[in-house]
């Protein structure tokens, strides 16, 4: 049977491929630690999980909810944008709750893409951030991830050679799966090009409360006049370890947020309202958790790049995120990120998230993730010592892929 016309755009998921081999070696009895998924292991905070359980014993939440959010949510993000960023927004306009801010990515490439539209993606970047767009019919045209002279070039060459004129371009700092940051400067000068050249900017700032040896991530909406053109998303899933809960937002250019909300009457009736509820609960409280998660991150890291480096694998510190962008050992590149990434599960018991999966541009890098405490960190480190001692040996049984093509 033919696959249907959306279904021929996306790729094979290449982290089914590691996750397929990953159940296989844990149901042979493996103990595999787990630094591929961005799934956070820490619960949510207690006072966050008794709202929702207070509000969940209410008759009167069980129906269905507000697609954009309920009012009181809406409010409470504007206050964090206020807080924090010193924005102002109307969280009747330029406010409206998401699905997490995947869902709220991949309708907004519905409610403003046509077939044939060009969109500027980094690459690599987080996989919605492309495909959200090619299965509604768009074209992407790559930039690279890190701020500097050749991203510029890469965004004017984008406009140069596109037709039609690219529309929008992503931007995601602190970077899915890179973990590179970038100042308000940068923000500035992206503000300025998109006017120049009347394309919106939808920026992703899922991490922006995890962040390491650098000053808090801006948000592009800091900017003067960046609500001319900007959106930007956040998520809830890694400032509250509410990932399952399904939860952030999207913010910003009012012409952009309403095409958005339109798009999500028609299919969503929002969260489930105690999740809501719980969600405000959460902007509005203490910030003394967010402190705490930040830092478990940081230890978790630390950990990382030390016991790594001592097994004979140099990591690059991340400034911020939950992630590690670390490239491959030198005596495995030929073999790319996919392959390196089995033979880790099948020689060091450690699963990461292959860089191919965040575009061909990460083929040379792994993204290992800090979602394993401490003690299991080191105890990966030392399958990875075990396995780079053996790489000779266990080399002479992989055919690198250049070769096999």
């Amino acid at each position: 049977m033919d696959e249907f016309h959306k279904i021929k755009r996306l790729p094979p998921y290449v982290f089914e491929q590691v996750n397929r081999l990953k159940a296989s070696a844990r149901a042979a009895g493996a103990d595999i630690v787990d630094l591929g998924m961005g799934n956070p292991d820490q619960p949510t905070p207690k006072y966050i999980v008794d709202k929702m359980i207070e509000t969940v014993q209410r008759p009167d939440t069980h129906g269905y909810s507000a697609s954009r959010g309920i009012q009181g949510l809406r409010r409470a993000q504007a206050a964090y944008y206020d807080r924090r960023f010193g924005v102002k927004l109307n969280p009747d306009t330029q406010v409206v709750a998401t699905l997490g801010s995947k869902e709220g990515f991949a309708n907004m490439a519905q409610a403003i893409t046509a077939p044939g539209d060009v969109v500027i993606c980094p690459n690599p970047s987080y996989p919605i951030h492309a495909f959200g767009f090619l299965m509604v019919g768009g074209v992407i045209r790559s930039v690279p991830v890190e701020p500097g002279p050749e991203f510029f070039r890469a965004l004017e060459r984008a406009v140069l050679f596109s037709t039609p004129k690219p529309i929008a371009m992503i931007l995601c700092y602190p970077s899915n799966p890179t973990a590179c940051v970038v100042d308000l400067d940068f923000y500035k000068d992206v503000v300025a090009f998109a006017k120049k050249h009347d394309i919106f900017v939808l920026s992703d700032l899922a991490y922006s409360e995890i962040y390491f040896d650098t000053a808090p991530p801006p948000s592009v909406l800091q900017v003067p006049g960046a609500m001319d053109v900007c959106v930007e998303f956040t998520s809830m899933s890694k400032t509250f370890s509410m990932a399952g809960w399904r939860m952030g937002f999207a913010v910003g250019n009012e012409r952009l947020i309403a095409a958005l909300a339109r798009v999500k009457s028609y299919l969503d009736y929002g969260a489930f309202t105690p999740i809501q509820v719980a969600a405000t609960a959460a902007l509005n409280g203490p910030e003394s958790c967010i402190d705490e998660v930040r830092q478990v991150y940081r230890r978790r890291r630390d950990v990382l790049v030390e016991s790594f480096g001592r097994a004979g694998w140099k990591i690059p510190v991340p400034q911020a995120s939950m992630f590690a962008w670390a490239p491959l050992p030198e005596k495995f590149r030929e073999i790319g990120s996919l392959e390196f990434s089995k033979l880790l599960i099948e020689k060091a018991d450690v699963a990461v998230a292959p860089g191919i999966g965040f575009g061909e541009h990460g083929d040379g890098y792994v993204r290992i993730a800090l979602v394993e405490n401490e003690q299991r960190i080191r105890q990966a480190a030392r399958g990875i010592r075990r396995f780079l001692e053996t790489a000779d040996e266990t080399m002479h049984n992989v055919i690198p892929i250049n070769a096999a093509r």
